[in-house]
């Protein structure tokens, strides 16, 4: 079921989370044990990132180098293909420019559509680490925009290969990222969201929020939405926090700011226990309040962790 069609027949707001895939050599099982304790909360579809390829370059004896692999997580469309099989939920995989030819984008999404799998969540991903900017593949989409706009192709049968006659026809629902706070490259929010306009207009059918810690960010980037002429169901992205270190963190890594009530919570708190019953606390009345004000879904990045999204969501759901 697409995305859209689950938001168009819901009469509640919705429950739906992120996960990772497992890092290389690691079993499926402890993806399980992640998703098991927040399947009674009936969550309506649940994220599968992807993670671009990290490399370094070692030296042989010889003098040459070999290219050796740091950082990956295998599996997206694999890991999707099991989870929709296990446990009959629909799975959003995110597709990613970063490391990915425009040959690799369609193949992946040749056996996305191959596997049932209808709703794509289109994103730019993130710039490979040590490198200052992204830097798309030669031959790779530049950006999400022109990544949904392969997407769309392919919805109307257009393939790479203009040569292929009676291509097969896909149906994907195309999500975009949004950015309550701003894009970390967009110079200004005004700029942010023209960007964010062309997407929808080239067919992003919803969007996801970047986490946020004040409310009011995500209020205001729905208003600036409309005026925008921007009319798709924008879902709220939350993210309880966990320990003191990610007051560092976050706002480093995500652009985001955290607000000086929860910071001042934070400091006072004994150890990262403490913090977590924070972070908690903290969640819940965002969502109380997100839930009221009509958000359509709630989507909880998790982190391949279920125990504070359980303790969340078993007060709201």
């Amino acid at each position: 079921m697409k995305i859209k069609d689950h938001i168009k027949s819901a009469e509640c707001t919705l429950f739906s989370f992120e996960i990772l895939p497992p890092l290389k050599g690691a079993s499926i099982e402890t993806l399980w044990k992640g998703i098991d304790p927040l399947i009674e909360f009936k969550p309506s579809f649940i994220d599968v990132t992807y993670h671009r390829e990290d490399y370094v370059m070692k030296q042989r004896a010889d003098g040459s180098f070999d290219k050796v692999s740091t950082r990956k997580r295998p599996g997206t469309v694999a890991i999707c293909a099991a989870l929709q099989h296990k446990y009959k939920i629909d799975a959003v995989p995110h597709i990613i420019c970063g490391g990915f030819s425009k040959e690799d984008t369609e193949n992946a999404l040749i056996d996305l559509h191959f596997l049932g799998i209808d709703n794509i969540l289109a994103l730019r991903g993130d710039a490979r680490k040590g490198d200052p900017n992204f830097i798309p593949e030669p031959d790779g989409n530049k950006n999400a925009l022109d990544l949904i706009h392969q997407i769309k192709n392919m919805n109307a049968g257009i393939y790479l290969d203009e040569e292929l006659s009676n291509t097969n026809v896909t149906d994907f629902c195309v999500g975009a990222a949004g950015y309550p706070e701003k894009h970390q490259d967009a110079p200004n929010m005004e700029s942010d969201m023209k960007f964010l306009k062309r997407k929808v207009e080239a067919g992003a059918e919803f969007i996801v929020t970047q986490m946020f810690y004040d409310n009011r960010y995500y209020f205001d980037f729905v208003k600036r939405c409309r005026e925008n002429d921007i009319h798709v169901p924008v879902i709220p992205g939350i993210k309880p926090l966990s320990s003191a270190k990610q007051l560092r963190v976050l706002p480093k890594t995500f652009y985001i700011q955290i607000p000086v009530e929860l910071t001042s919570e934070v400091d006072k708190a004994k150890d990262d226990n403490a913090v977590k019953e924070i972070g908690n606390a903290w969640a819940i009345q965002q969502c109380r309040e997100l839930v009221k004000a009509g958000a359509p879904v709630l989507h909880f990045y998790t982190m391949g962790k279920s125990e504070q999204t359980k303790a969340i969501c078993s007060e709201i759901f």
